[in-house]
């Protein structure tokens, strides 16, 4: 009995888990680049029993969501005609350096990227300068660079993992916007917005193959009839697990209101 209990509650909360992975394509449904995610169950212990005439009858404790898998296919672009707009025409993401991260690098196939001012701080060596008048020491100062930014703070990357920078008084110049690429995209960790982050698991990276195209950009890829499809398969699902505790409690209480 106490097994009834356990699978069904363990069915309700995956099902919630599987509504929170639908909600979050539903509110992405229109932020480019987005890509949907799949929940991808796994039965927990598994087993046969057996049963009348010898059958073997199959014994479980419930199904967990084991992953949500990335669907990275691509639905479409738009076009915007907008300077700093880009979109991956095949396959590959653009590489994000995030200074206020330890230099962490993310990537992403949303391009609405903008011209973002950043400071550069003096090198190392760099040697203080004799004011002419006072004849006083000035020590070096930063420098300010205009560069191809996800208006987050991080700089996309060039197809050398530079910065692109960017002349603020020649803005329609062509920029080496870089496109990178690993072979395996399963386990890729899905961050906060449309970024992802690699694993060991997806591989070397090298430069990848995919077109880019200035003036648009990639639509996000959730289907919202599909989406709605699957939250009305996962309220069922997490009804009738609700029911089978409401059932195991029912038996319960009448076989404890038996007669010793």
């Amino acid at each position: 009995m106490n097994m009834s209990f356990y699978s069904g509650a363990v069915g309700a909360s995956q099902q919630m888990k599987r509504m929170n992975i639908q909600a979050n394509n539903i509110s992405n449904v229109n932020n480019t680049g987005f890509k949907a995610e799949r929940a991808t169950f796994h039965h927990l212990m598994y087993g046969n029993l057996m049963g009348i005439n010898q059958e073997n009858l199959p014994k479980g404790s419930g199904t967990k969501v084991a992953k949500a898998s990335v669907d990275f296919s691509c639905k479409g672009y738009a076009e915007t005609g907008r300077t700093f707009d880009f979109a991956i025409e095949g396959d590959g993401f653009f590489a994000l350096y995030d200074p206020m991260a330890d230099g962490e690098i993310s990537f992403t196939r949303d391009g609405a990227f903008m011209m973002a001012q950043f400071q550069v701080p003096p090198p190392e060596d760099a040697e203080p300068e004799i004011d002419p008048v006072t004849g006083e020491e000035i020590e070096p100062q930063p420098t300010i660079e205009w560069r191809l930014s996800d208006n987050e703070g991080r700089c996309v990357l060039d197809s050398m993992g530079n910065f692109i920078v960017i002349d603020p008084d020649d803005r329609k110049a062509e920029l080496d916007v870089g496109v990178f690429d690993y072979q395996v995209y399963d386990g890729m960790l899905h961050a906060d917005g449309e970024r992802f982050l690699p694993i060991d698991k997806n591989g070397d990276l090298y430069l990848g193959t995919g077109e880019v195209i200035q003036g648009y950009l990639e639509m996000s890829n959730v289907d919202l009839a599909e989406e709605f499809v699957k939250v009305i398969e996962a309220q069922r699902a997490y009804s009738y697990a609700l029911r089978m505790v409401q059932t195991s409690d029912e038996i319960e209480q009448t076989i404890n209101g038996l007669p010793n």
